[in-house]
């Protein structure tokens, strides 16, 4: 099975760790956010993975090649022209999915618990367009879900902002979940990204394609998850590592 893992961000909530590395390799209990994300999806079954790099992005190859592509093909996607966001580094990745089978998607600074076979097979089952993974969490955006747990739409609380495909969407009826950074896609995505080029959100292009194609939400089950996003979470997820996983 494939996967891209998304390392290219600037990690510039993480400074002053990241002026110097990418956030990729920040450690957590010894070991870098990318090997800890990379041990997850080859225990999954996941044995073709590309990354995406940017800032210190030979950093991230050397360490790759210093592990010696931890027994598994380990491509990169050079992002050091340009940062493309999560739809255009997800595009520009399209030549490593040449199998015709869905792939996972996976941001480089969230650790959990999922199941990521289980959501796998969740994926196939319901043969849609994409599956992302969400949760009850607060926070200031969410996706929103009808009862189907398709994806009908977006909002931004603070604001009252409400995005979707559909008219005349009832908001109030939606469940609103948060989106995890993970998500598993099938390669026909290729197609409907025609006429997207250069740097854009694959939030925002869901929300385009919504009301054609379907883009189911999985709520995993006991969920564990941290995004190390900042640098007062570095504490949180030693202590998630160790009680956690």
């Amino acid at each position: 099975m494939k996967a891209l893992i998304f390392a290219a961000g600037l990690g510039t909530r993480l400074k002053p760790l990241t002026d110097t590395m990418p956030k990729a390799l920040v450690p957590i209990n010894g070991k870098p956010l990318l090997e800890l994300v990379l041990q997850k999806l080859i225990a999954s079954g996941f044995d073709e993975i590309i990354i995406n790099v940017h800032h210190f992005a030979d950093q991230i190859i050397d360490f790759v090649k210093q592990n010696n592509s931890f027994g598994v093909r380990i491509e990169i996607s050079d992002e050091r022209d340009a940062l493309l966001e999560t739809g255009g580094g997800i595009k520009k990745a399209s030549w490593f999915f040449d199998d015709g089978e869905p792939f996972l998607v996976h941001n480089v600074d969230i650790l959990s618990n999922i199941d990521l076979r289980k959501l796998y097979n969740y994926h196939l089952s319901h043969n849609g367009i994409a599956t992302v993974v969400v949760s009850k969490r607060d926070t200031a955006r969410y996706l929103l879900f009808d009862n189907t747990l398709r994806l009908n739409g977006w909002t931004n609380i603070k604001t009252g902002e409400v995005r979707s495909p559909f008219e005349m969407l009832d908001v109030a009826s939606c469940q609103r979940l948060a989106f995890s950074g993970i998500h598993v896609i099938s390669p026909k995505i290729f197609d409907l990204m025609s006429g997207w080029d250069g740097k854009f959100s694959v939030i925002d292009f869901y929300l385009k394609i919504a009301a054609k194609e379907t883009i189911k939400g999985f709520v995993p089950e006991n969920l564990k998850m941290i995004d190390v996003g900042k640098i007062d979470s570095l504490h949180d997820a030693e202590l998630f590592l160790t009680n956690s996983l």
